[in-house]
């Protein structure tokens, strides 16, 4: 980095760091004089940030530049929000909150700050996994959190056995898995007992996440994507339906479904 670049660098740093003591300082100014402020708990919070990281889910979707940066403010706030609650309370401050993340990733990339030699990414999350198990985890899975939504917490427990080779070799193996459980569930369902179908069914919906990874799709995504396309073509039979002053609730099942074939035709 020559001396421009270098003054331009720490420049930026500068006003990234003023912003972040803004922040801090708009929050401890909040905290002690705003009534709705002063009551909040962590508990009262968790709900709230929950929200938060759901509408940043939304914008990073749309790819809507805007929103992103609006809900990362959004999250700021109830990361700062936290951790100020943690210093009331004397068990931890932001600066220890962000210090420890920092020896967390230092201490996890000796391929960085060390000798380890990692070429790849997937020697880097082997590596990874590794460290974190050496830190006193019992288990590779540990970090997976229970509320996580089952959809995404089957991609993450997939995603961290198979670093350590806990996988099929061919993605025709895990589709032969699929259509196995796919004719278990069927199996069930002949057999009608409702405990075993949601089972086959929950075993079914695990072989296709799976799948999903091979393909390199993201299941979520996916899923996401077709509750937008339902979403919009089923407005549209109501869009249709209100201009033909037909009651919805009163149209055949053959009616609806001319619509609906007119709405995939849509652009």
């Amino acid at each position: 980095m020559n001396g421009f670049g270098l003054r331009f660098y720490l420049r930026c740093m500068e006003e990234k760091l003023a912003a972040f003591k803004r922040l801090l300082i708009v929050m401890d100014e909040l905290r002690e004089q705003c009534p709705w402020d002063r009551k909040q708990t962590n508990q009262t919070l968790r709900n709230l940030s929950i929200e938060e990281v759901y509408e940043l889910s939304d914008a990073l979707l749309k790819e809507d530049t805007q929103s992103i940066k609006e809900e990362l403010g959004d999250l700021f706030l109830h990361l700062v929000f936290y951790s100020k609650i943690g210093e009331e309370k004397n068990a931890f401050n932001v600066a220890d909150v962000l210090n420890g993340v920092c020896e967390k990733l230092i201490h996890r990339h000796p391929h960085i700050y060390g000798d380890v030699k990692a070429d790849t990414e997937e020697d880097v999350l082997r590596n990874w996994e590794k460290l974190k198990l050496k830190e006193g985890k019992k288990s590779i899975l540990e970090g997976v959190p229970d509320s996580m939504p089952a959809i995404n917490k089957a991609v993450r427990l997939q995603e961290k056995t198979a670093k350590i080779g806990f996988e099929w070799e061919t993605i025709e193996e895990v589709w032969a898995k699929v259509e196995e459980e796919q004719a278990e569930l069927k199996e069930a369902v002949v057999d009608g007992k409702q405990d075993k179908i949601l089972e086959e069914y929950g075993d079914l919906l695990f072989a296709l996440v799976n799948y999903a990874r091979y393909l390199k799709i993201d299941p979520e995504a996916a899923i996401e994507f077709t509750n937008r396309k339902f979403k919009s073509r089923f407005e549209f039979i109501e869009q249709e339906a209100r201009a033909q002053n037909k009651d919805l609730a009163q149209m055949s099942l053959e009616d609806m479904d001319a619509l609906w074939n007119r709405a995939k035709k849509r652009k």
